[in-house]
């Protein structure tokens, strides 16, 4: 048994099929499949049903494969180790970040991060949370970052800070006349949401205690830009829910049109998420750093001011 040999298992697993992993792990498939054959001879036991297609483990595969995830993030503890030792901080790290955070927190610090560590190159990525997570078990990506909780036993997740929610309103809106919100004054038919995969939609339905009616409106917008929602607002009326750090550089005209909620005010908790048995600690603690760093100081604590969680 070799480490190679776990890595080909594993890219079949990840990818079911032989001639992608093979491409992935940059073999021919020949040399893969009489890798993963002698690996099956070794153990006794067949590990992949090569009569289904897409190519499936067998019950002792799945077994024998998610060992094989955790034995080769332990090996790769032993090199961080050593970079560790030589005060090296270098590799790939692969992020998975969620599209309501990404445009508004990693401008702000990936040119310090790679001014402090140059050796190590960022692989930045926008999905939904299910996407992150599935690709988090796989291995596609080191780490996420997205709203939790997930509850997931087979993930570990670190909380960054918590980021509240306010109200973007049209020039016209009645509401325009509070100073401050509740859930209860949103008319859920004149709200612009995210389309159905981002978990920002449940968490402002949640909020809202109530599902929007998906024929309420002649217009139905299908988006998964927040930019889009304040455009949508912005010509075509009604209101839209956003984050704080979307309105960081707001115009003073567009923040005379944002409205806070009443306290306690909704909040969702930004973690980053990583496999219960994880690599790159030194990496993904450096990553963690420059968030905070990047984040107003008043979102770093929970207990800074009385919020209201929301959940997907």
């Amino acid at each position: 048994m070799t480490l190679v040999q776990l890595e080909y298992i594993i890219a079949i697993d990840t990818y079911r099929s032989f001639v992608v992993a093979a491409e992935k792990c940059f073999v021919t498939q020949p040399t893969l499949s009489v890798q993963v054959q002698k690996l099956e001879d070794g153990l006794g036991v067949k590990l992949f049903d090569r009569s289904k297609q897409p190519v499936s483990p067998t019950p002792i595969g799945l077994r024998i494969i998610e060992q094989a995830r955790d034995i080769l993030s332990e090996t790769a503890k032993l090199e961080e180790i050593v970079a560790d030792f030589k005060n090296e901080l270098a590799g790939e790290l692969k992020i998975g970040v969620i599209p309501t955070v990404a445009p508004y927190l990693f401008p702000q610090i990936t040119a310090g991060f790679s001014l402090k560590f140059p050796k190590i190159q960022l692989i930045i990525s926008e999905y939904t949370t299910d996407q992150i997570i599935q690709s988090i078990k796989l291995g596609l990506l080191d780490c996420g970052i997205l709203s939790t909780p997930v509850e997931d036993k087979a993930l570990k997740e670190i909380p960054i800070y918590y980021e509240g929610f306010v109200a973007y309103l049209a020039e016209s809106d009645p509401l325009k006349k509070k100073k401050e919100i509740q859930a209860a004054d949103i008319d859920t038919q004149h709200l612009w949401l995210l389309n159905e995969g981002h978990c920002m939609r449940n968490q402002i339905l949640n909020l809202c205690r109530k599902r929007k009616q998906e024929n309420d409106r002649i217009l139905e917008y299908n988006t998964g830009s927040i930019e889009t929602l304040k455009r949508l607002v912005d010509i075509k009326g009604g209101i839209t829910i956003l984050p704080e750090l979307s309105i960081l550089n707001f115009t003073q005209q567009q923040l005379e049109r944002i409205r806070p909620f009443k306290s306690p005010g909704p909040v969702r908790e930004i973690s980053i998420v990583v496999p219960r048995s994880f690599a790159k600690r030194t990496v993904i603690s450096a990553l963690q750093s420059e968030i905070l760093q990047a984040v107003p100081e008043k979102m770093q604590s929970r207990n800074s001011k009385e919020v209201m969680q929301i959940f997907v």
